[in-house]
């Protein structure tokens, strides 16, 4: 027999018509949910322990609970646990821990217990404390890092700190645990690195809160000495480890540059310094699957209630960074040529790569930024001479392009040599520079992965000037040389995302005081001054190519600027893409359209 519902015969379910709204709540205080609300996910994230100056403080606990159930309308209280307070220089008790992180659902309370202070250095040598995720353990092994998951929570809520061995490792204290993994143990001589936290994303897509973004609850690095390395926190905001290398300073410092925990992360704190404050994350659920009579639908749609599509696409990019700006040459014609500018970092997975997965209920926005190229360098009629700056980053999503290396100079004024004039690093590295002394100096590193380095640049002691070309996405730049020719820029790599095949991201051309400029290489790399009293070629726009160098005689020859980037974005037809501002273009090709950046922006599927 046919029931009340319009006809329709099944069991009834539990609705929830939150539109998928996210709260991310960084200080204490109530959340009230929307009216249609019944159901959340809840992501709690208590406070990291402070770090000593040896053993890393522990990641705060941190749980991810999904279908909590709710009412519409309702106030709940939410506490956001702070990171522990600082550890005074000097002092032997171990860092503070972390505080608590909750959220009052009725039906499902929420809470996380804070990180685990670090292990003193000093007697009587407090231990490393059991938090969320444990404190790491100090230099005067063997010693045991504290215990994470406190609260016995399934799944855990952290992880233990790192130990140490016998007093041999003097110096090397061991990382906080994080949320994701163990505190790193010591080596010798070394700290061990916080263990990661865990990457809250996936459930919250779209958001931006953590460190990298996504991340929370990492464990801060351990301290070292005399290792001139310091060991790096856990992903999640842990803070680095104290580098010692010269020795127990006097007086103890409060805390390190860059230790601290990150705030809003529940990162654990590194070398004397407090951990980072915790955070909660709420998303309020739309949930509507089974039998639904017809007048609740209609009323829910006429409410805007009604759960939105969820809208997912694995799309294929080109995200190329701006290139660096080509070396300068000095007013009094000493130092007459310069390296090229480096290639912005270039990143793409079509074809073939893996691609990206952009999803959101009812379509999602993600911003977009596109790298500037760098200036080149030397100002017309300055004394000095100045290397190219480095082009900006690129980043769409979690993709990040590194700005190309900025192209070596004579960095000093009246003929006063000085060295190694070394390339500049970046995406793809700087030409370097050479002149008067002989040997060799070294072109920039390319970042692996995303271009090559810049070329060296080699001189007997004659007098002469020359530079290396910047390195390009798909070579590295040519070497300036004993015979006083310059360095071409390395070729770029070419890519048809957009449709049809485009070179980007090529090196600029080097100059030399003999032989006059290089070329620049394919993919928009400017080409050095061809002769005395010429400036460098800037690089092409929106291909990611390096300036050329400069090439001065008498006056102040500037090197020509980087080219600045761009990000392109392949879909299929099944989903509509929209750029914003109009600059931005979107194009068919084929069964796919294509999104094409070149000034920052946001891209918009649907």
């Amino acid at each position: 027999m046919a029931r009340g519902n319009g006809g329709i015969i099944g069991k009834t379910n539990q609705t929830s018509f939150g539109k998928c709204t996210v709260t991310i709540k960084n200080s204490s205080g109530n959340l009230t949910t929307q009216s249609g609300t019944r159901l959340v996910t809840a992501a709690v994230v208590a406070g990291g322990g402070a770090g000593q100056k040896y053993g890393g403080g522990g990641g705060g606990g941190v749980r991810n609970i999904s279908c909590i159930s709710v009412s519409g309308a309702t106030s709940y209280p939410i506490t956001v646990g702070a990171g522990g307070a600082a550890t005074p220089g000097a002092s032997n008790a171990p860092g503070a821990n972390g505080n608590p992180s909750t959220a009052g659902f009725p039906s499902n309370p929420i809470s996380t217990t804070g990180g685990g202070g670090g292990q003193a250095a000093s007697a009587p040598f407090g231990l490393a404390q059991p938090g969320g995720s444990g404190g790491g353990a100090s230099y005067v092994g063997p010693q045991s890092g504290g215990a994470g998951n406190v609260g016995n929570y399934t799944p855990v809520e952290g992880y233990a700190g790192g130990n140490t061995a016998a007093p041999c490792n003097r110096g090397a204290g061991a990382g906080g645990g994080g949320a994701g993994a163990v505190g790193g143990d010591t080596i010798t001589n070394q700290g061990g690195a916080g263990g990661d936290g865990i990457n809250l994303s996936p459930s919250f897509p779209g958001e931006t809160f953590g460190s990298p973004n996504g991340y929370v609850g990492g464990g801060g690095g351990g301290g070292t000495f005399p290792a001139t390395t310091a060991t790096p926190g856990g992903l999640g905001g842990g803070g680095k480890g104290m580098r010692n290398n010269a020795g127990h300073p006097n007086p103890i410092p409060n805390a390190c540059s860059g230790c601290a925990g990150a705030t809003n992360t529940g990162g654990g704190g590194g070398g004397y310094s407090a951990g980072g404050s915790g955070i909660v994350i709420v998303k309020e659920l739309n949930k509507a699957s089974g039998m639904w009579s017809l007048k609740s639908q209609f009323s829910s749609q006429q409410q805007g209630t009604w759960p939105i599509r969820l809208v997912s696409v694995d799309v294929d990019y080109l995200v190329v960074a701006g290139g660096g700006g080509g070396g300068g040459s000095e007013a009094s014609g000493a130092g007459t040529a310069g390296g090229g500018g480096g290639a912005g970092g270039y990143r793409t997975s079509f074809p073939g790569g893996t691609k990206i997965t952009l999803s959101g209920y009812g379509g999602a926005t993600y911003p977009i930024t596109i790298g500037g190229g760098g200036n080149g360098g030397g100002t017309p009629s300055s004394p000095f001479a100045s290397a190219g700056s480095n082009g900006t980053d690129s980043i769409f999503s979690t993709i990040t392009s590194t700005g190309g290396g900025g192209g070596q100079a004579n960095p000093t004024p009246n003929g006063v040599p000085r060295g190694p004039f070394t390339g500049i690093p970046g995406g793809s590295g700087g030409g370097a520079f050479r002149w008067d002394t002989s040997g060799t100096s070294t072109g920039g590193s390319g970042t692996p992965g995303q271009g090559n380095a810049g070329g060296n640049a080699t001189l007997p002691s004659n007098g002469n000037f020359t530079g290396g070309g910047g390195g390009g996405a798909g070579a590295v730049g040519g070497n300036g040389t004993s015979g006083c020719s310059a360095g071409a820029g390395g070729a770029g790599s070419s890519n048809s995302i957009s449709g049809s095949p485009v070179t980007y991201a090529g090196g600029g051309g080097g100059t030399s005081n003999v032989a006059g400029g290089a070329a620049g290489g394919s993919g928009g790399g400017g080409a050095g001054g061809a002769s005395y009293g010429s400036p460098g070629t800037p690089g092409t726009i929106n291909t990611g190519g390096g300036g050329g160098a400069g090439n001065a005689s008498g006056g102040g020859i500037i090197g020509g600027n980087g080219g600045s980037g761009i990000i392109i974005i392949r879909a299929p037809n099944a989903v509509t893409l929209t750029a914003s501002p109009g600059t931005n273009t979107i194009s068919p090709t084929g069964s796919c359209t294509v999104a094409t950046f070149t000034v920052s922006g946001d891209l918009t599927i649907s």
